[in-house]
């Protein structure tokens, strides 16, 4: 029999308490099958508990089959109960991760919004409205292509701010661009697994295209976005651009090459993947209108409110040219069944509502502002620093002269207080940037950035 004691200190029942150890104690054959245990009576003695709590884990035990009562005889452990081996819990080593954890720094990672703006209020009680007064089919299966109040909308919504031509039924709502471009991938890479990638391209969708197990082409990336003299002669599945604000360069594509592209595609019979994820922040001018547009049967294109509002909405969606809209449908299915149907009719309203578009333009006027703040800062303490791409989005790129941001460097910045992320990380052909970091600045405070330039300055000038 094996010693049983008892906490009342914890919240468990002294029930599951003795329960848990007489269950572990047979599967890990510290107690043998066929050994006889204490009657109820003696082990609640000994351990100084009700006789009626044994008898309720015993009873538990005896229903679940790890004992059985033999008349006159006794309660023994039953036949078969024990592993043939012992699991041992594995335990992991996350000293690194918390110790890195639990050291702040200012992190300039691209993509991250300023999610303390996100308008709460309104959401909340545009949420209180729809879980109170929709219609009870709301709170049950929807359609894999999202909710109609919703696509229909974004028709609008998408031709009025990026110049987007498509139909309702082409609109798949999908749980963020991540979701989208999987699906995408899964889809057109049945009979052609290459992809025509920029780079240097985000890892997030680099990531993407290397766990569907595709065979990934760089094509070349200058402060103009992609070349299109570097796609390959031979027919991708598709090609993977972000045309409005390219990431990491920041660069926008001009209307010549997207015409190239456009011509690409459709003399190789392929498809053109626009991700088009924070064209709505454009700050000197008016924002290039979508490839989509120009050529909506030669372009798929993939759209997400995380940057917009907040990563944590999970609402994106992806337009398809009509002949792709019943196997993507599909596809989406056997995903995930279908997006979250509340939330989806709160963006509807909030959107139709006009709080999407006032949300917008007070975001641009702050975001504006911190990237004044960010190269302003720049100038100050890196005197031949050169910013590139756009004044558009939530990050720019650095170039510093005579700085190879090697891994050792990134290291020594970070221990700084001070996180930046090379652009070589995001390279697919090594080398070509190793003088350029990536620095974003929508989740940052005014104050974080100038203290975070400041840090960077001072580890550099030590180096």
């Amino acid at each position: 029999m094996i010693f049983i004691t008892i906490d009342r200190s914890q919240s468990i029942s002294l029930t599951q308490q003795i329960y848990d150890q007489l269950r572990n104690g047979i599967l890990d054959k510290q107690l043998k099958e066929g050994e006889k245990l204490l009657s109820s009576r003696e082990l609640a003695s000994s351990i100084g508990v009700s006789r009626n709590i044994v008898l309720e884990a015993y009873e538990r035990l005896i229903a679940e089959g790890y004992l059985e009562v033999r008349p006159k005889a006794g309660t023994f452990v039953a036949e078969g109960t024990s592993l043939s081996f012992i699991e041992r819990k594995k335990k992991k080593d996350l000293s690194k991760k918390n110790s890195e954890s639990i050291k702040a720094f200012i992190d300039f990672k691209a993509g991250n919004p300023a999610i303390d703006y996100f308008p709460r209020k309104k959401w909340a009680q545009l949420s209180k409205e729809i879980c109170l007064h929709s219609s009870e089919e709301v709170f049950g299966y929807g359609e894999a292509s999202g909710a109609a109040e919703l696509r229909d909308v974004l028709v609008d919504y998408l031709k009025r701010v990026r110049g987007v031509q498509c139909r309702a039924e082409q609109i798949f709502i999908t749980s963020g661009a991540t979701q989208g471009l999987k699906l995408i991938t899964e889809m057109l890479g049945k009979d052609n697994n290459s992809i025509a990638v920029e780079d240097p391209v985000t890892d997030e969708m680099r990531n993407i295209f290397t766990f569907s197990k595709a065979e990934i082409i760089p094509v070349p990336v200058d402060e103009n976005g992609i070349d299109p003299n570097g796609l390959p002669q031979t027919a991708p599945s598709f090609i993977f651009v972000i045309p409005s604000h390219q990431f990491p360069l920041g660069g926008i594509l001009s209307i010549q090459r997207r015409l190239q592209l456009i011509e690409y595609a459709q003399k190789m019979n392929c498809y053109i993947v626009e991700d088009d994820y924070d064209s709505e922040f454009t700050y000197e001018g008016a924002p290039v209108p979508s490839i989509q547009g120009i050529a909506p049967n030669h372009v798929i294109y993939v759209g997400t409110f995380s940057k917009i509002l907040s990563p944590g909405l999970r609402i994106g969606y992806v337009i398809l040219p009509e002949e792709l809209v019943d196997s993507f449908e599909k596809i989406k299915w056997f995903s995930d069944r279908h997006t979250s149907s509340l939330e989806q009719l709160v963006l509807a309203r909030f959107i139709k509502e006009g709080y999407l578009d006032r949300h917008v333009r007070k975001m641009k006027k702050i975001y504006k502002e911190k990237r004044e703040r960010l190269v302003t800062a720049i100038q100050q303490n890196f005197q031949h620093a050169t910013i590139i791409g756009k004044s558009a989005g939530m990050h720019l790129v650095v170039d510093i002269p005579g700085i190879d941001f090697q891994p050792a460097l990134i290291h020594k910045i970070q221990e700084s207080g001070v996180k930046v992320y090379p652009i070589e990380q995001y390279s697919l052909e090594k080398g070509k940037h190793k003088e350029r970091i990536v620095m974003g600045y929508g989740g940052l405070s005014l104050e974080e950035i100038e203290a975070g330039v400041q840090l960077l300055g001072k580890t550099l000038n030590q180096n």
